[in-house]
């Protein structure tokens, strides 16, 4: 009966977030302000991670491809195919619910402790919406920019890996990443990143929101909401998974 009560609040919390701004040139800040904390300080480390991965991917392809028999431009294909369809959206996504969910959650944590949640509700502000709504446009917008960036930083690292060892030939890994292309994979990881950005945004928020206690309160939190976060993306990327290529 708590994970109902818990989905049930989550819903309701939703409910008053996408109601409209009531002062546009106010959201129009908190929206750009967000842009910067969630998405353009989280490039890096999806970058720095991204690269390396695909360098791993095409290294541990390549050592399990020797023989003769097998064509090595497969290589090529294979890092392209893990790099689009799971790492980039989803590894990428868990990395960043650990990232940028516990900042959500401390930030609104400590303004609900602190009570400049009440104050904002006292001068007739709607919270959810003030707090809220800017991460949830922010992370659902730039995200897939993100996302973008990983999948081609990552193939590249397969690449400059393939180039640093001489396990395989620029030419056969160039072929593979050519070989087959759909373009429907491509739109199959930014619709799951729009799903996983949403999430990010939101359960974060939930566990920020309705916090009591003190600082040690909010700690946890933040635990609880990653945890939680990367749940929701693994059930959610299965079901995609799923409906979008079953």
């Amino acid at each position: 009966m708590n994970y109902i009560e818990h989905i049930g609040k989550y819903f309701m919390m939703l409910k008053e977030v996408f109601k409209k701004p009531q002062k546009w040139n106010v959201f129009r800040e908190a929206l750009f302000r967000e842009i910067e904390d969630l998405g353009l300080k989280s490039i890096g480390i999806v970058s720095f991670i991204s690269f390396f991965v695909g360098g791993v991917v095409a290294i541990q392809t390549a050592l399990n491809v020797d023989s003769p028999l097998i064509p090595k431009y497969l290589i090529g294909f294979a890092t392209k195919r893990s790099m689009i369809l799971e790492f980039a959206p989803t590894f990428a996504s868990v990395i960043l619910a650990g990232k940028v969910g516990s900042f959500i959650t401390s930030s609104i944590g400590t303004m609900r402790v602190t009570e400049q949640i009440d104050a904002l509700e006292v001068m007739g502000i709607n919270s959810l919406n003030y707090l809220v709504l800017p991460k949830v446009l922010a992370t659902v917008f730039f995200y897939p920019l993100i996302v973008i960036v990983g999948m081609f930083l990552g193939i590249f690292g397969g690449w400059v890996a393939g180039s640093l060892t001489g396990l395989f030939h620029s030419a056969d890994y160039i072929g593979g990443i050519q070989l087959d292309f759909n373009p429907y994979l491509v739109q199959y990881a930014l619709i799951k990143s729009v799903v996983f950005a949403f999430l990010i945004a939101t359960i974060p928020s939930y566990h920020g929101f309705y916090v009591k206690g003190g600082a040690l309160e909010v700690g946890r939190a933040s635990t609880q909401a990653v945890v939680w976060t990367s749940v929701v993306i693994i059930l959610m990327n299965y079901f995609l998974t799923q409906t979008l290529l079953g």
